[in-house]
């Protein structure tokens, strides 16, 4: 069973990424504050989720939540301040479009770049263990996987529909066949 909350203050956010390790597509990111008060039953890190749980849960937590919000930096960005950097670009955009100040972050991993203003703790695997990064887990990898069907319509040869941009040997034969596409980490070793 996961914790309400880390601190018990009832505007504390979790946030967590989604796409990191990915070969192509944005890096997502979600900043979710719940009520104290509010059980989701079976919500979890989105990884250990099959993607119709996740799509269900998304919307009990999109409308039970005090708020939450999703945000990403391009595979440009990424390029130009590295993938960390773009992780917490992407926090940050979150943070900052929830609508309201947190009392606080807890934040899945173990590095942040601090958010101003804004106290806040990394909590390794905290995905696993507090409903609200688990609640932003699940938004920031429900978001970024409609994201990359979208693109997989422009360009099916690379399987994002399947792969979401991951490095799997299909995404690698049809970048050696087809080349990168604008949607490609060009600072990542592609093959």
């Amino acid at each position: 069973m996961l914790l309400a909350s880390y601190t018990g203050k009832p505007l504390e956010a979790g946030l967590d990424e989604a796409g990191r390790g990915c070969l192509a597509g944005p890096v997502f990111a979600a900043a979710v504050i719940l009520p104290l008060d509010l059980t989701i039953p079976g919500l979890n890190d989105s990884k250990q989720l099959s993607a119709r749980r996740r799509e269900q849960l998304r919307e009990l937590i999109c409308r039970e939540a005090v708020a939450w919000a999703v945000a990403e930096a391009s595979p440009d960005e990424i390029a130009s301040i590295n993938i960390a950097q773009a992780s917490y670009l992407a926090m940050h955009r979150a943070v900052r479009n929830l609508g309201v100040v947190p009392a606080h972050l807890v934040v899945d991993g173990n590095r942040f770049k601090p958010y101003p203003g804004i106290e806040h703790t990394c909590i390794v695997k905290g995905d696993a263990k507090y409903l609200n990064i688990a609640a932003a887990s699940v938004l920031a990898k429900t978001f970024r996987d409609e994201r990359m069907h979208e693109l997989d319509a422009a360009f099916p040869e690379y399987g994002w529909r399947q792969n979401a941009g991951y490095p799997t040997v299909l995404h690698r034969n049809a970048i050696r066949e087809h080349g990168p596409t604008p949607h490609h980490r060009m600072g990542f070793r592609l093959l």
